[in-house]
């Protein structure tokens, strides 16, 4: 877990893909934390990604960092505990700008991992799976 979250801090950014009925939606995110052994995204309740996670909790990341790239395959589960999404904050403090733990609209989500595969144009790619 902690190779994946150190790929995904050193892309700064990377891509998120879910689905909206059958077109797939692809948008950056940068937040990426352990949380209780568990990688966590976040978002807000208000938006698209949110009802698109919710309805087909089932997404692919893939982020880029240096002449690597990393496709995560993952199921997202909202974890509504306010002490999640408190952590959240403490690891982005932008994030309190916008979003508050108990603001009714921050969320956020853990990662069941089902594989990450980093590959390159010089080396085979490698699965990690958890």
């Amino acid at each position: 877990m902690e190779e994946i979250l150190d790929f995904l801090k050193k892309s700064e950014s990377y891509f998120l893909a879910t689905g909206d009925g059958d077109q797939p939606r692809v948008r950056p995110f940068g937040t990426a934390t352990l949380f209780e052994d568990r990688l966590y995204i976040q978002t807000g309740k208000v938006k698209s990604v949110f009802r698109q996670l919710k309805a087909n909790p089932k997404i692919e990341i893939c982020a880029m960092a240096g002449n690597q790239w990393m496709r995560l395959e993952a199921e997202a589960v909202e974890d509504d505990r306010p002490e999640a999404r408190q952590h959240m904050l403490d690891a982005y403090p932008l994030l309190r700008s916008i979003y508050a733990a108990d603001d009714g609209n921050a969320t956020v989500f853990y990662l069941k991992i089902a594989a990450a595969t980093i590959s390159s144009l010089t080396e085979a790619p490698r699965t990690i799976e958890l």
